[in-house]
């Protein structure tokens, strides 16, 4: 054959093939997203500027298509307040409306980072908990579509910089307790002046300058207020400087356990001894550090069992010049870092901060996203092979432990440059497929759509806990097809300062039905449905486990 025709076959063949493939599309302008973060940019450079912003998908009106909530920064060197957060409601065409004021989530004028979704109060409508640098907010859903701030009568507010945060029902009691994870020691008024004086430029201070600040678990006492007892649950440590949070039971003992990844110190693994205490096996089980044994800048992070062998695993983000790092679950209390066997190297010069570990093509199996973005927006003055503006990346699990670089054939998404933070994943259109809400720093905030090349079936499940807390989080979910058993349990926190879709979605590729699903609830009742349709959203209702 013809060099010329040989050409023409293979750009065929590319072009069959990207016509195939799911393509990502920025939506967020079209669909009424005009959410722009404050992060307060100054030349005195205060390390908060950095930091970004949290977003949430949360359905708080209870009408079956899931709203977006941003959490916003302010201008600390000026001194102004917030512009304050913003919720958009779902209108269920594709199109949002901003409905801040209505619902009465504007906030207070903090300096807002984080923000988590739950329902504390077990009374059927999700509450929204926004972290922030000094301050924090606690809103509870009135079920009339506004909020009231109760962070004070709640018994949650505090000082410090807090970052990422997490619902948990620690203690499996039926009410969801709070993890907020908290990072410096760190004074606006006496910041100190960071750069290369020498080149006369200033740069954002490393962490490594400041001291820790321990994290918080926060008790549900079941009445509608809190009781710290993170020194009495053994996770007060001084030694974190924490930015992301991820809960799962990595030992299956019916018992949630807790990842977080810190800024330039160890992570922290804290496994739940069940007694209402926690024990850190970081060191021990091999999740402290990275292959060489040296501790990273970790930013977001998930625990998903990535290799389908009922195992959770643990994904985290990291600085730039490190590895998003993926740690295998062997068992028994031990992770193996097979970062490199995975074939996740294409990360090493990008800074990623949200992740989300999640079954994009809904073709079975949990695939791995990272949004990139720099911390110093002056950072190729002194390193000209970094860059601030960054693309995301999309790794498709392509079985055997390994993964593929497919962000620049996934669409035009994946080719935008912008400074990524906080990244949740949910199906704002219902079509079967996880799309993607983004907050930049200091930028517009991204909606990226899931289109196209998609022709799988799906599954996805709604639970309505009854003994257990209302909206099922920490549910296991094993879901078995003709193609095998997916692990799955149902935490939305995760990734960076974000929540995603309290929905849990799973792909079921060419098969048009479950053959079998169980669920096992928090509160330890069991449930089994069999021969389910897919291609829908499915409720469970714990009323019906024994």
């Amino acid at each position: 054959m013809p060099k010329a025709a040989l050409f023409l076959l293979a750009l065929l063949t590319a072009w069959q093939a990207a016509g195939t493939r799911v393509q990502f599309n920025n939506v967020a302008v079209e669909s009424g997203i005009t959410f722009v973060h404050e992060n307060g940019a100054s030349k005195e450079k205060l390390m908060p500027e950095t930091f970004g912003a949290g977003v949430a998908w949360i359905d708080y009106d209870n009408d079956g298509w899931i709203d977006l909530f941003f959490s916003n920064g302010s201008n600390l060197a000026a001194g102004k307040p917030s512009p304050g957060n913003v919720l958009y409601r779902n209108l269920g065409n594709g199109k949002f409306e901003d409905v801040t004021r209505k619902a009465g989530v504007q906030g207070n004028g903090m300096f807002g980072t984080g923000v988590t979704v739950g329902d504390y109060d077990n009374d059927g409508f999700l509450d929204v908990f926004v972290t922030g640098y000094e301050s924090r907010q606690l809103f509870r859903n009135n079920g009339d579509g506004t909020f009231t701030d109760v962070t004070a009568k709640a018994g949650v507010s505090g000082g410090g910089w807090s970052s990422s945060a997490a619902w948990v029902d620690y203690d499996r009691d039926g009410y969801l307790d709070l993890y907020v994870v908290r990072y410096l020691e760190y004074d606006i008024k006496a910041a100190p002046h960071c750069g290369y004086k020498q080149e006369g430029y200033r740069m954002y201070c490393d962490p490594q300058q400041f001291d820790g600040v321990p994290d918080q678990l926060f008790h549900n006492n079941g009445n509608g207020t809190f009781t710290d007892v993170s020194r009495r649950a053994g996770i007060a440590n001084r030694a974190g400087k924490g930015l992301g949070v991820a809960i799962g039971d990595i030992d299956l003992d019916g018992w949630p356990d807790i990842f977080v990844t810190n800024d330039g110190v160890r992570n922290f693994l804290y496994r739940n001894k069940g007694d209402g205490t926690f024990t850190d096996i970081a060191y021990s089980s091999g999740t402290g550090f990275d292959m060489n044994g040296k501790a990273m800048a970790g930013m977001g992070t998930e625990i998903v069992d990535f290799d389908g062998d009922g195992l959770p695993d643990i994904f985290l983000t990291a600085f730039s010049r490190e590895y998003n790092t993926l740690y295998r679950n062997t068992g028994k209390l031990g992770f193996e870092d097979v970062t490199l066997k995975a074939g996740l190297q294409s990360g090493f010069l990008s800074l990623a901060f949200g992740t989300k570990l999640f079954d994009y093509d809904n073709d079975g199996d949990i695939d791995i996203y990272c949004t990139n973005g720099h911390v110093t927006d002056n950072v190729h003055l002194y390193d000209p092979a970094l860059s601030y503006k960054q693309s995301d990346l999309l790794y498709e699990n392509v079985g055997g432990g390994k993964f593929k670089d497919v962000s620049r054939e996934s669409g035009p998404a994946f080719r935008m440059l912008h400074v990524g933070r906080g990244a949740a994943i949910g199906d704002f259109d219902n079509d079967g497929d996880l799309d993607i809400a983004i907050a930049d720093c200091g930028g517009p905030a991204l909606l990226f759509r899931n289109d196209g090349g998609n022709r799988n079936h799906w599954l996805a499940v709604r639970a309505r806990g009854r003994e257990s807390n209302r909206s099922g989080v920490g549910a296991k979910v094993r879901i078995t097809t003709g193609a095998g058993t997916q692990h799955r349990e149902i935490n939305p926190s995760g990734s960076y300062l974000s929540t995603s879709d309290m929905r849990l979605y799973v792909g079921l590729g060419k098969e048009a039905k479950a053959a079998r699903i169980e669920i096992e609830w928090p509160r330890g009742k069991k449930q089994v449905l069999e021969n389910v349709t897919a291609d829908r959203i499915l409720d469970v209702d714990e009323a019906n486990a024994r």
